[in-house]
């Protein structure tokens, strides 16, 4: 059986995550799984010293501004 990321061998005695979708992977290839298969939202930014997130850039945002739809004027 290989993993479905990279497509090197499971080995036996190495971690191996079952995903509910129903693939195999290694423990380090998980997350490329998680980003590529399922594109969850996500946004990308920072932490300052007050613990506040300050966004840098918003998959969340990309994908809504994609969806709306502006009237045409005829």
């Amino acid at each position: 059986m290989n993993c479905a990321v990279c497509g090197s061998p499971l080995l036996f005695d190495r971690v191996v995550f079952h995903c509910s979708c129903g693939v195999f992977v290694h423990a380090y290839c998980w997350d490329k799984h998680v980003l590529q298969a399922h594109k969850p939202a996500f946004e990308v930014g920072t932490v300052d010293l007050n613990s506040e997130f300050k966004v840098k850039e918003s998959k969340v945002e990309e994908e809504a501004s994609d969806k709306q739809v502006t009237p045409s004027i005829e």
